[in-house]
């Protein structure tokens, strides 16, 4: 698949659009450079022209040669240092990108860029750019913690930089933490939409989105749960809020940053999620929820004071009962909101799905086979089957679950059309 197609100009499905665009890529000093290549690679699959400017440091960890090889133009350094490279050519590569991407993005260049030094190449070209620019941080979780580092990227943000947050993971330093780079996909769909921002067919939609797991205690610091991140339900409001929606987001735990723009409700157990979109739902007209959220379905029926000791317990026994079922609590109260559902299944997932969608009383169900590789919990894609109560059903391929969003929200734009909610 080339380009992402998740919004339509008539009949015609946007895509391919990176074909023919001119994107220079600015490498630095992080360990990740090496990560660059496969960025180059996919860019230049995609259809664009890749141009690439390297700091000294950058070159020092990855040859120069793989990205003019994987690139298919020359590499960009210093033109003080290497005399066949053009004088001017910082003002050359600043105008004639269609988008700036640094990546990996070092503490030091942040910092340049913030404050307008120009003592390289890279520093040079950025202060000339005109074009969007896209910043993608890799280094050290208390580098790019340190307050220092944080201001910059704010002043970045404020100046209208997109910043493709780090991931949590283990980093150079063997620490796990905030630090490493964004997964390539992330960086891309930055891209595009830094080239064709989003059609704002969502605007005056009301949405509230439910993500992440949900807690339920066992005792004082024990509890059950699930392995959900959250990811999917942030993908699915950040696309929104592009679209135009507004979006209030009722988040357990989640692992990613709650995109900007959102109304966040923090919560922690089951029943504290329904009893919050109840509450949402009586104070403001919503027009669309999605439970994209992973409530746990059981907890204790007792909850131990204090904490459970190894040593009392050679075996511990738990009894468990049902948490309330949010989706179909919202149903028997609210009849005419488009209510949207996510079905996380072992083996074939649309019978079960289809099951789950009539029994409580679903619009439309997103459904996935979690055993499959890339669509399980924890990933950045998802490989999912949309099934709508009308009778419409989509495969979709192995995607981003922002990508994924985009296709979601296709057909709640189409839904609600047809339910005279928005004019087509």
């Amino acid at each position: 698949m080339r380009g992402v197609v998740w919004h339509q100009e008539g009949d015609k499905a946007v895509s391919d659009l990176l074909e023919g665009k001119r994107i220079l890529i600015g490498i630095t000093g992080s360990i990740a450079a090496f990560k660059a290549a496969q960025l180059v690679s996919h860019l230049r699959q995609r259809g664009a022209s890749v141009h690439v400017v390297m700091t000294r440091h950058g070159a020092a960890l990855v040859a120069p040669l793989t990205f003019a090889t994987l690139s298919g133009n020359p590499v960009f350094i210093d033109p003080f240092e290497n005399p066949s490279e053009p004088p001017l050519a910082h003002i050359e590569l600043a105008k004639s990108a269609d988008v700036v991407v640094v990546a990996p993005a070092t503490a030091n260049i942040i910092a340049k860029m913030a404050h307008g030094i120009a003592d390289d190449l890279l520093s040079t070209t950025l202060l000339a750019v005109r074009c969007p620019i896209i910043v993608a941080p890799a280094m050290d979780a208390d580098m790019y913690e340190h307050p220092a580092t944080q201001t910059n990227l704010g002043i970045l943000k404020d100046r209208g930089v997109t910043i493709v947050e780090p991931d949590v993971g283990w980093l150079a330093s063997g620490r796990l933490g905030k630090g490493r780079l964004a997964p390539v996909e992330r960086i891309i769909e930055a891209i595009e939409r830094a080239i064709k921002p989003p059609l704002r067919d969502l605007e005056g939609v009301r949405m509230l989105i439910t993500a992440g797991a949900t807690r339920e205690p066992i005792d004082a610091v024990r509890f059950l749960s699930n392995p959900s991140t959250g990811k999917m339900g942030c993908a699915i409001a950040s696309a929104a809020i592009e679209r135009g929606a507004a979006v209030t987001l009722v988040c357990g735990h989640i692992d990613v940053t709650p995109p900007k723009g959102a109304k966040v409700i923090n919560v922690t157990t089951t029943r504290q999620m329904l009893c919050s979109i109840l509450d949402e739902l009586s104070k403001e007209n919503y027009d669309v929820v999605i439970g994209a959220g992973a409530p746990c379905d059981f907890r204790p029926v007792e909850v131990t004071e204090g904490k459970l000791k190894r040593a009392e317990h050679e075996r511990l026994r738990i009894e468990l009962e049902p948490t309330p079922d949010i989706m179909a609590a919202v149903r028997e109260r609210y009849k005419d909101l488009l209510l949207i559902g996510f079905a996380a299944e072992y083996g074939e997932p649309v019978a079960g799905a289809t099951e789950k969608m009539h029994r409580k009383g679903l619009d439309m169900v997103v459904a996935n086979d979690i055993t499959r590789q890339g669509a399980g919990f924890g990933v950045d894609t998802n490989i999912v089957t949309i099934i709508r109560r009308d009778g419409v059903l989509e495969d979709l391929p192995i995607m981003s679950k922002l990508e994924v969003a985009h296709r979601l929200l296709n057909h709640v734009r189409e839904m609600l059309i047809a339910k005279g909610t928005l004019k087509g």
